[in-house]
């Protein structure tokens, strides 16, 4: 018998155990066309779970259900399975951070969330609480993995797993930017997570809430109709209307959509003309294959144009956390991808060097205009995990080390590079 998860698509606490599942390399059925509300009230699901809550696990020895459960499950499946095997004192520790991730923050999020969502009753100082209680909770989180890339080890486990997953709902619904920013390793760590192959492939592509989910309006059930009966016989009778009044503007919203408001114009776009056309520069360095420093080293210090543009380094803050590779390669890709918003206004280099951990990121960006944008600031939340120092192009040695950058020199500071990642 196959193991069969009952759940929807989108249930968080489902996605612990298929992540689980893809790296235990177990296979787990999700059921197709799952309806919350209707799937977990039949008398053939109240049977595996007598309180109707999802998920629930079929497999050959009976239902499983309660979503850490199923997990561990599903990890313990695979012998001597990383997620969970290792020493005593780190099988405490994933168990330590499963219960954490579970009381701490899953309960919080959700003391927070279900009321917005209209599950339970809307009281701010229960809110109040709850986001106190949260707050409480993801500094101690973000103390500890302000030292460590993962929560037990070197690798990611089953806590990792679970941890991520509460988290989601929090980062998608609740949790804006402005928020998070506040825990700037719990940030760091959670999109670490959620861009792992194994996890992306449950979650797919994870996005950071604007703003935070509004209150639902709770509908007031409806009134019984009067009965002619009970009317009271003097009241006069309405007359039929016979034509439809015509809808406010504002009232109309179903009916018309607002004309779209313009777009407002990205202040580098109110810039003055620059000499240096940025689309020239990265064909330029795209199509150079030979005498890099002749041709196109040369060519862009002749494009180059101080007044329109500036130079920048970035040195990544926790180096010393970076003691697994592919998970520092990881970490640059997902910087580079957050910054596809510049795209129109950037170019960059990203260089992992050393050859043996803990690896060190160090970057190289030309950006439109004298300062790094705003927007971009605002936007991308990566940046600020990195030192920015202008370079100054009038010193020989800081002009020498964006030339070593652009064309990827090798040793570069004497110590041999791991990857080079472009932005263009």
């Amino acid at each position: 018998m196959a193991l069969v998860l009952h759940a929807g698509k989108t249930n968080k606490n489902a996605f612990k155990s298929l992540i689980a599942a893809e790296y235990s390399g177990v296979k787990v059925e999700l059921v197709e066309n799952f309806e919350m509300g209707v799937s977990n009230k039949t008398p053939e699901f109240l049977k595996m779970n007598p309180i109707g809550k999802v998920p629930v696990l079929e497999t050959p020895d009976g239902p499983l259900f309660e979503s850490n459960a199923i997990a561990r499950y599903v990890t313990r499946l695979k012998a001597d399975n990383p997620l969970y095997d290792s020493s005593l004192i780190d099988y405490a520790h994933i168990e330590q951070w499963i219960d954490f991730a579970s009381l701490e923050i899953d309960a919080n999020l959700m003391a927070w969330l279900r009321p917005r969502m209209g599950f339970a009753p809307y009281l701010p100082p229960a809110e109040e609480a709850a986001i106190s209680a949260l707050k409480r909770g993801l500094g101690a989180l973000n103390t500890h993995l302000a030292s460590n890339t993962y929560l037990v080890g070197h690798s990611v486990t089953l806590a990792d797993i679970i941890t991520t997953c509460n988290l989601y709902m929090g980062f998608a619904l609740l949790m804006t930017k402005s928020f998070t920013s506040e825990f700037p390793h719990v940030e760091r760590y959670f999109w670490t997570m959620v861009n792992q192959p194994n996890f992306k492939k449950i979650l797919g592509e994870v996005k950071q809430t604007e703003s935070v989910l509004p209150v639902q309006s709770t509908k007031k059930p409806a009134q019984p109709k009067e009965s002619a009966k009970s009317k009271r016989k003097d009241e006069p009778k309405k007359e039929a209307k016979t034509e439809k009044e015509p809808a406010k503007p504002k009232e109309a919203a179903e009916e018309e959509e607002e004309a779209p408001k313009p777009k407002p114009k990205n202040p580098l776009d109110l810039l003055p003309p620059s000499k240096m056309i940025l689309d020239e520069w990265k064909r330029l360095y795209s199509n150079t294959k030979t005498n890099f420093r002749e041709v196109a080293i040369k060519g862009f210090w002749d494009m180059y144009d101080p007044e329109g543009y500036s130079l920048w380094f970035c040195d990544y803050k926790y180096n010393d956390e970076n003691t697994v590779s592919f998970v520092t390669l990881n970490k640059v890709s997902g910087f580079l991808q957050r910054m596809d918003l510049a795209r129109k206004y950037a170019f960059g280099k990203m260089l992992v060097i050393g050859e043996n951990p803990p690896y060190k990121v160090k970057g190289l960006w030309l950006f439109r205009g004298q300062e790094i944008p705003q927007f971009v600031i605002d936007e991308c939340y990566d940046m600020e995990l990195y030192e920015w120092k202008k370079v100054d192009i009038s010193d020989e040695a800081q002009k020498e080390r964006v030339n070593q950058m652009i064309e990827d020199q090798e040793p570069f500071e004497g110590e041999p590079l791991l990857d080079a990642k472009c932005f263009k």
